[in-house]
């Protein structure tokens, strides 16, 4: 929960709810963004397999086997949704997961986008990922609404 008294807390929160609020309309998609990072790893010791009258035994230790970063979005109000997987979680990668959100929607008019407010969450990251004319044009199809710090939860 918020702090008492954050005004930039109940600001963002009532933007996000604001946005929530608005009747479907099919040529400008509300779309709720997230990603979250997964530690790759594999099973140090083979489970123990079933059998009758005796449970599968897996044992808790693993070994480490790097990362990747699971990308998706969904569209509350149409149950759309994509979901991919990345290596990597920086300002490139979400800039290219920006791109593929906009090809999803080639007749929009724009999207409106709902996030958290993650560091890569910029429209600079577009300008790190695409030449200047691209990242304008694909920043300029979106509308951005962040959750408030704190409160990604109010992200769908």
């Amino acid at each position: 929960m918020p702090p008492d008294q954050n005004a930039a807390f109940v600001c963002a929160m009532e933007d996000v709810l604001d946005v929530y609020e608005r009747p479907m309309d099919a040529r400008v998609p509300v779309i709720c963004f997230d990603e979250k990072p997964c530690p790759l790893t594999r099973d140090v010791l083979q489970p123990t397999q079933a059998a009758p009258g005796r449970l599968q035994r897996q044992d808790s230790e693993y070994e480490r086997c790097g990362t990747a970063t699971i990308f998706g979005w969904v569209e509350p109000l149409v149950g759309r949704r994509d979901a991919w997987v990345t290596a990597r979680r920086t300002c490139i990668d979400y800039a290219h997961a920006l791109k593929r959100v906009s090809e999803a929607y080639p007749d929009a008019l724009h999207i409106v986008l709902v996030q958290d407010n993650l560091s890569t969450h910029t429209k600079a990251a577009l300008y790190q990922a695409f030449p200047a004319h691209e990242a304008r044009q694909l920043a300029a199809r979106f509308d951005f609404h962040f959750t408030p710090r704190h409160g990604s939860w109010l992200n769908m």
